[in-house]
């Protein structure tokens, strides 16, 4: 039975920086591509960032948003500094098979959140 399990969520002031953890079992780590999505009140879901054998970035995420895996942990990361109000969404991880992208309807196997709220 494969899960996904974020963490690392919080409470942080604008201009801070929070790193979210997920960790992925019951599936070959390596042969997925992981992906964060986020989504605020009010608003669609939106893709992050991803990674496989490289990394994606969203364009509105470039510079201030990074991931990262670690294989020996099953373990995928989001770094992400100089924090706005405007991030402020729950936080989701996610996996999929052969797909590479943020594309949500392509992931399987989804994460139940980690809350980020970034105050002013």
């Amino acid at each position: 039975q494969v899960q996904v399990v974020e963490s690392g969520g919080g409470l942080v002031q604008a201009g801070g920086s929070l790193r979210l953890s997920c960790t992925a079992s019951g599936l070959t780590f390596d042969d997925h591509t992981m992906g964060w999505f986020r989504q605020a009140p009010g608003k669609e879901r939106e893709g992050v960032a991803c990674i496989r054998r490289s990394t994606y970035h969203a364009d509105s995420m470039k510079g201030r948003f990074f991931i990262s895996r670690d294989l020996a942990k099953n373990t995928v990361y989001l770094q992400m500094n100089s924090l706005k109000p405007e991030d402020t969404a729950m936080y989701y991880c996610a996996a999929a098979g052969v797909y590479y992208g943020l594309d949500e309807r392509k992931y399987n196997y989804w994460g139940q959140g980690t809350q980020v709220t970034v105050s002013s």
